[in-house]
């Protein structure tokens, strides 16, 4: 199995933030707190704020489920595609 380089590591972190502007906008858009869309959505605040930091822990880029991302375009009344950054990086060299 191929190693994670440090270029890939550093494509998948600047599309995280790019996903963290995308909730931070929409939220925003919303009127909602961070605490209202991380409760409404079945997340502790704390999770929510590190997606929208760009982080899942601290220093690890945001990789929420699938799961996670349909709550949070529900709450937000968004679709998950409008969440989702255009043109992910090529990670399939992991």
């Amino acid at each position: 199995m191929a190693r994670r380089n440090e270029a890939t590591e550093q494509e998948w972190s600047s599309y995280a933030q790019r996903l963290a502007t995308a909730l931070r906008t929409f939220r925003e858009r919303s009127g909602l707190s961070q605490e209202d869309v991380a409760y409404r959505s079945g997340l502790t605040r704390y999770t929510y704020q590190k997606y929208e930091k760009g982080e899942s822990r601290p220093g690890s880029p945001a990789n929420p489920t699938l799961r996670t991302l349909i709550a949070i375009a529900q709450v937000l009344t968004v679709s998950v595609h409008e969440l989702i950054p255009d043109s992910p990086p090529d990670i399939r060299a992991r």
